[in-house]
């Protein structure tokens, strides 16, 4: 028996596959490499370069290596490219999910964990944003994945498997153990990018939007520890596995730093005062998004261990250190 990891050489899903193997579960990985990095998948995962949307490949691998848990990853995730390309966004959000979701079906699956997104909120009312909320997306990224959502929901009604879609907020930081992090040079997550500029691989970094109706301006997020999101799909394979109905739930901390906060932190810890350019907004940016992040707790007991923003944005440094030692060497 395996758990498949769609998207595990990305970052996110690479987290999830350290967690797995370090609980000595069996991995497989299929990831196509679009945005991923086969070096990010440690040799004791089987790694399967391909589509998730190539159905004869994926239920080749449910039948070989009797995969029973499926944690889907795989995704596009950047909200302005969604605004600029929202077809390629639900082809390859909604579309090749829903091929995932038939070849899960047709070969009984007993489990899926989907990674979702806050955007399925869109502009909330209400802050911290609860679950049950009226959901109404704003840009094509948060749209792509609520269909998701919506064809997961009633494909396991109709098919029997059970599942858990988590409701990412921003995730952030690399693992303590320095084994993975954001890897994508061109990354658009805030503290990625501010570090890089702190450690002079951008000429600075541009904050978009200073006339929100937030404390100061700015967008405000709940950034979660990449670590702690990953431990949050364990927290729901093991719901799952023990019998637990399907669930949707918010992955954050409930509580939001504005963009300048984030910005002042990771010179802080860097130690380096880089320049900042301050910009219009950036379209299908919501001005801010907190979780409320009691039912996940409720639910599946999930605990965070790395709720700190100064100690996310060091080893997200650290990281970013990592990899420029790695990118000068090869």
């Amino acid at each position: 028996m395996a758990v498949l990891v769609s998207g595990g050489a990305g970052y996110i899903g690479s987290h999830m596959v350290l967690e797995l193997l370090d609980r000595g579960e069996k991995v497989v990985v299929l990831d196509n490499l679009s945005t991923g990095f086969w070096w990010a998948v440690p040799p004791e995962a089987i790694f399967v370069q391909g589509d998730i949307g190539n159905q004869e490949l994926v239920e080749g691998l449910i039948g070989e290596y009797e995969i029973s848990e499926i944690a889907h990853f795989a995704a596009k995730i950047v909200v302005p490219e969604s605004v600029s390309d929202p077809l390629g966004y639900y082809f390859n959000n909604t579309v090749k999910t829903r091929a995932l979701i038939e070849s899960a079906a047709r070969k009984g699956v007993k489990h899926v964990i989907f990674s979702s997104t806050a955007a399925v909120y869109g502009e909330p009312p209400v802050s911290p944003v609860p679950e049950e909320i009226a959901l109404n997306p704003i840009n094509p990224y948060g749209r792509s994945k609520l269909m998701s959502e919506w064809m997961l929901q009633d494909a396991a009604a109709a098919h029997g498997f059970t599942y858990i879609a988590l409701r990412y907020f921003n995730v952030s930081g690399a693992d303590p153990k320095g084994r993975s992090g954001q890897s994508s040079p061109n990354a658009t997550h805030l503290i990625k990018v501010a570090s890089q500029a702190a450690l002079g691989q951008r000429d600075g970094l541009t904050v978009f939007g200073t006339d929100y109706a937030t404390p100061d301006g700015t967008c405000v997020r709940d950034y979660i520890h990449v670590t702690d999101l990953a431990r949050a799909h364990l927290a729901a394979l093991d719901h799952l596995r023990g019998g637990g109905a399907s669930l949707t739930l918010n992955c954050g901390y409930g509580r939001g730093y504005s963009v300048k906060e984030v910005v002042e932190v990771v010179k802080k810890v860097s130690g380096v005062d880089f320049p900042v350019t301050l910009a219009g907004r950036r379209a299908g940016d919501p001005a801010s998004l907190i979780a409320r992040a009691d039912r996940i707790r409720a639910e599946l007991g999930w605990r965070p261990e790395h709720d700190d923003l100064e100690e996310i944005v060091s080893q997200a440094l650290a990281w970013e250190e990592k990899l420029r030692i790695k990118n000068a060497s090869t």
